[in-house]
């Protein structure tokens, strides 16, 4: 009876996931045994990855959740202690899949990467890319965001991640994850309001990092918040994911497009594909029926024209209007198709969402890393 009950218990345990690495305790060998006496009194050794792990209280709250659910089960006991060295090296060969650690989302990688760019500041860039992660994972989508703005990071903050820090696991880090989306920023690695004052070289090896250290896992979609114009993480990130494709962010004023058209130059230049326009800030609804444009109009248009060619097409995929409720939202660290999902905004980045995943590469032609043996 008692090794059916612990047998019992251990499948129950199988539902309990890391909230960082996104996968059952079980299968990460982070429990590492279970007894059951004749009372039904339940005793759980659960190994954490770090000392002071940032999940401790609540992974230890669902295994002891998960454990009382247990028909039989009288009292529950959850004895918490910390991997080995030797422990941590095998779960992270377990997480790379006995791969040696290489740079992630290689040509033949099936996550759809998507570098939103814009020619200048202050377009709502990071605001749209934060949304936009959210909303394809409330689809259902497994979802990374690497804010790529090293100067101007601000993805943390619009995600509610104000002081989060990664977890590192023997070389491997583990991002934060906030609304089902992992995300990893330089702001998470430096003090509130430092100013980051890098060269060239420093950067590309940040990024370089983030590609290559922060585990993510199997995504579907990987978004990138480059910052803006087309400085050295631009050219960077091309020459590292030069498969990748890029949204280029624009408002609706005629100067500001003739910038954003630049930004999407440069990322043709390095082997990316442009995939289309969004045009923000496209103006703001009045309670009449009526929209003041107060940033003029056709910006999207004209740049989605001006970065067509007949071998690639370029259209504006998303028309964002201005928004009261995509303001607060950032502000609150709450994205507004959570917060607001009835708002135009909110509605108008949930289409995008799912026109963005219509423009995912073909896997024809393309090796899957699949093996017959």
């Amino acid at each position: 009876m008692n090794a059916e009950r612990e047998a019992a218990v251990l499948t129950s345990l199988a539902s309990v996931i890391d909230p960082e690495i996104r996968r059952p305790v079980t299968e990460l060998d982070m429990i590492s045994g279970v007894s059951v006496d004749d009372a039904g009194a339940a005793s759980v050794g659960l190994t954490l990855t770090i000392v002071g792990c940032p999940a401790a209280t609540s992974i230890e709250r669902d295994v002891r959740e998960a454990t009382e659910r247990v028909p039989g089960i009288t009292a529950v006991t959850v004895d918490v202690s910390v991997m080995t060295r030797a422990q941590r090296d095998a779960l992270t060969e377990k997480l790379r899949k006995g791969k040696p650690k290489t740079m992630q989302f290689g040509p033949d990688s099936l996550t759809q990467i998507v570098a939103v760019t814009s020619g200048k500041g202050g377009v709502g860039k990071s605001t749209l890319t934060a949304n936009l992660a959210v909303s394809l994972a409330q689809s259902g989508l497994r979802v990374g965001v690497i804010d790529a703005d090293v100067f101007g990071f601000s993805i943390p903050g619009l995600l509610g991640l104000h002081g989060a820090k990664p977890t590192q696991v023997g070389e491997m880090i583990l991002p934060p994850v906030a609304y089902d989306v992992k995300v990893i920023s330089i702001g998470m690695f430096v003090e509130d309001n430092t100013a980051v004052s890098w060269r060239g070289p420093m950067l590309h090896r940040t990024i370089q990092q983030f590609l290559t250290d922060v585990f993510f896992g199997d995504l579907d979609v990987l978004l990138l918040d480059l910052p803006p114009g087309t400085g050295d993480v631009a050219i960077s990130l091309g020459q590292l994911l030069p498969h990748s494709d890029v949204v280029v962010v624009t408002t609706p004023q005629s100067a500001a497009a003739d910038v954003a058209e630049r930004s999407g130059l440069v990322a043709r230049q390095t082997g990316q594909r442009v995939i289309g326009v969004i045009e923000n800030m496209a103006g703001l609804p009045q309670p009449d029926g009526s929209v003041l444009e107060l940033f003029g109009s056709g910006g999207g248009a004209d740049a989605a024209a001006k970065l067509s060619t007949p071998e690639e097409p370029v259209s504006v995929l998303a028309s964002v209007p201005l928004s009261i409720a995509l303001r607060e939202g950032g502000d609150a660290g709450v994205p507004v198709v959570i917060a607001a999902p009835a708002d135009p905004a909110a509605q108008a980045i949930t289409a995008l969402a799912a026109t963005l995943r219509s423009h995912k590469r073909s896997v024809a032609g393309r090796k899957l890393g699949l093996s017959t043996r």
